[in-house]
């Protein structure tokens, strides 16, 4: 008949195998860690290649005309001594900006970007990429359907609905103190969709989204124009939509709709090159 096996002996065995998967574990996690931190790294560099080759294609862009072509994709990957993927995001980061436009074809390639068409709003002016056209038609729509949400606004805005406009107004202003008018446009088309989000017409609502949603997707920069200094005129748009949000909050449906009838008539989107 085999020994009983003593009870102490039996728990130090099994305490030995719990440490013993617990090291395990350990080194499993510790592996797994470095291997993370390490592709992290790898991200980080691959992306700092890419931005160190944009700023070297962009370097060559300031150096020719408008419309120069450059060479093809893969005498600039050379010249920047890049991989294939590094080179795509480049090129992907100078597409972004605006700085480069990619023609297929016998004699195509990589050319430096025309100078950017333009739509104009109010005193300032929007720097667009190609679809120039699709936006000034988009702001037209856009403004025509503004009034439409304004009285959908008029009626159904909540305490919290006029409490969250009034952040994107303070957002607004933070931009007017520190004269960043690229933010400044940008929370002023979020006040705009915050309002949009406020009709219970789901159709309106998503069409005029969609239409600030390409307006912005094409705008690279905003600029000032010689009639007013930028600052002033951003002040000013500031103050104009701050008593808008006041208009809505006391259900004043006259002074509302004035309201964004000065804001539209004001921007008279005219494309210009």
């Amino acid at each position: 008949m085999p020994p009983t096996p003593d009870p102490t002996e039996r728990t130090q065995a099994r305490t030995a195998g719990a440490d013993s998967l617990r090291s395990g574990t350990s080194r499993g996690h510790s592996a797994a860690d470095a291997a993370g931190r390490a592709d992290g790294t790898a991200r980080q560099t691959a992306s700092g290649r890419a931005v160190g080759a944009a700023e070297r294609i962009t370097e060559v862009i300031e150096s020719v005309a408008p419309g120069s072509r450059l060479g093809t994709k893969e005498e600039l990957r050379t010249l920047c001594g890049v991989s294939v993927g590094t080179f795509n995001e480049a090129l992907r980061i100078l597409q972004t900006r605006g700085l480069v436009t990619v023609k297929p074809g016998p004699g195509g390639g990589l050319f430096s970007a025309e100078q950017s068409p333009m739509v104009r709003l109010g005193n300032s002016v929007l720097a667009l990429d190609a679809r120039a056209n699709d936006v000034a038609d988009a702001v037209r729509i856009r403004d025509a359907l503004d009034p439409l949400l304004i009285e959908d606004a008029l009626w159904h805005a909540s305490p919290a609905d006029i409490a969250g406009l009034r952040s994107h107004i303070t957002a607004m202003e933070e931009a007017v103190g520190s004269a960043d008018p690229v933010a400044f446009v940008h929370a002023n088309w979020r006040l705009h969709a915050a309002i949009a989000a406020i009709s219970p017409n789901a159709l309106l609502g998503s069409l005029y989204t969609h239409l600030l949603d390409l307006i912005e997707s094409h705008t690279l920069s905003v600029l000032p124009t010689a009639e007013e200094p930028l600052d002033q005129y951003i002040a000013d748009r500031h103050e104009l939509h701050r008593a808008l949000v006041d208009a809505l909050d006391r259900r004043d449906r006259e002074g509302a709709l004035r309201l964004i009838h000065e804001h539209n008539t004001s921007l008279q989107s005219d494309a210009t090159t």
